[in-house]
């Protein structure tokens, strides 16, 4: 499938029984909004809630970090995901977070998963009025195959730092990359990862909230200095909006890895060194 599915597209394929359709959304616990609530009170007719937080590692001090193949393979087969099932993602976040569900059932070995390019209301006025009815599917068995490639965990991030083999790129704000934005969670320093680069993640989107194209994309990269032909890995503040990163970078048909435990993990860890300004 292509990574990005119009809403004709989606309009066009909605009932088809090999098809599911989950909606990812996932807001800030600051936020003070219920994504569960939301869907339930509104969403796509046979869609399915991804929920992140609840597929997260329970026994992790950091949060919505990537569970056990147990965990998340139990989960997909409630869902009536398996190997010949087609996959498509949408949100409703400011954070793009169907990215990051697209990431971890990349991480899981499963590649048949796309992401909506538009809204759920643009697919509605095709003929799929929103609905609070609750869609399900008969259980089936996922295998989670889990991709080493696609994680980096704060060991390798340290090792890298004297190797430099690849690229970091932090898709949080400017403000919090350089320092000069104080990090809410307790405890948590201010500043970024030493020697990588500043791509927030909002960066990659119109104003209409749609994609940018690849060539507006491979331009945003290479303009913060980032060579897109080498190896790079996604970091943000805790795992999610990277995912942003790594999608693009899969428009572009490069593969990138994503450092789960981010800055909660890095900026928590008094052995790690910090880095702040541009």
């Amino acid at each position: 499938m292509d990574p990005l599915v119009t809403p004709a597209w989606l309009a066009n394929e909605i009932g088809a029984p090999d098809l599911r359709v989950l909606d990812a959304t996932w807001f800030l616990p600051d936020a003070g909004r219920d994504p569960r609530a939301e869907f339930e009170g509104a969403h796509l007719p046979g869609a399915q809630f991804f929920d992140i937080a609840a597929l997260s590692d329970p026994d992790s001090p950091f949060p919505t970090m990537l569970p056990d193949p147990a965990r998340f393979a139990a989960a997909m087969s409630a869902l009536g995901i398996d190997g010949s099932t087609r996959v498509i993602l949408y949100d409703r976040a400011p954070h793009h977070t169907s990215t990051r569900a697209w990431w971890m059932f990349r991480a899981f070995g499963f590649d048949r998963v796309a992401i909506l390019d538009g809204t759920v209301e643009a697919v509605a006025s095709l003929g799929h009025p929103l609905t609070t009815a609750a869609a399900a599917f008969p259980p089936t068995r996922f295998a989670a195959q889990p991709d080493p490639t696609r994680v980096r965990s704060i060991d390798q991030m340290k090792a890298n730092l004297t190797s430099n083999a690849e690229q970091v790129t932090d898709a949080r704000s400017r403000a919090r990359f350089t320092g000069q934005e104080a990090e809410t969670r307790p405890g948590l320093a201010g500043g970024h990862i030493p020697n990588s680069f500043n791509t927030p993640y909002s960066a990659f989107f119109g104003a209409d909230g749609r994609w940018k194209d690849a060539a507006q994309i491979r331009s945003l990269l290479e303009a913060e200095g980032i060579d897109t032909d080498r190896p790079i890995v996604a970091t943000c503040g805790s795992g999610i909006s990277a995912a942003v990163i790594v999608f693009a970078l899969h428009l572009l048909g490069r593969d990138a890895a994503l450092y789960d435990g981010s800055w909660t993990e890095w900026g928590s860890d008094p052995s790690t060194p910090k880095a702040c300004g541009a």
